[in-house]
């Protein structure tokens, strides 16, 4: 039985490891642990921020959903983005995914929330059939364009 439940500091060595499978998986280059960890603990001490929700199996992660917080005037409150969702190849297709989603989505709804949204690669055609089963679909007339910004010093 797969549990679904607001992930906590302590989780942050097994969220580790699932970040990084993640980003193998996506082709993400750059995983540092110390500072994703950073990064972690200011997310879970700063419910402002966002969230993140984790699946647990018999004791062990098996999946994991980051969502950021953003104020949107066009929207009229605060939109949510997933950053991060990840399940094992292991429990893909036994609901942990969709619980994890669902989960993500009632808890944010209930902050206030008025949309969800997210990124997902072009070639992800799983992915994508998930997202639109679950009631997803691609803003008409919108695409997503983005730009590095290098860090001011203070």
């Amino acid at each position: 039985m797969t549990q679904i439940r607001a992930a906590v500091p302590t989780d942050i060595p097994a969220l580790l490891s699932l970040i990084r499978r993640y980003w193998e998986f996506e082709g993400i280059d750059g995983f540092e642990a110390l500072r994703i960890e950073q990064l972690l603990m200011r997310l879970l001490g700063n419910p402002a921020t966002g969230a993140v929700w984790v699946a647990e199996s018999q004791g062990t992660l098996v999946g994991y959903l980051v969502a950021v917080l953003v104020l949107s005037l066009e929207h009229g409150g605060w939109m949510a983005e997933i950053d991060e969702f990840f399940v094992l190849p292991v429990v893909r297709g036994d609901g942990t995914g969709s619980g994890l989603l669902a989960a993500a989505e009632a808890a944010l709804a209930r902050r206030g929330c008025v949309r969800l949204q997210l990124q997902l690669g072009t070639l992800n055609e799983t992915a994508r059939a998930f997202y639109r089963r679950r009631g997803f679909g691609a803003r008409a007339g919108y695409e997503l364009l983005d730009k590095e910004l290098q860090p001011c010093s203070p």
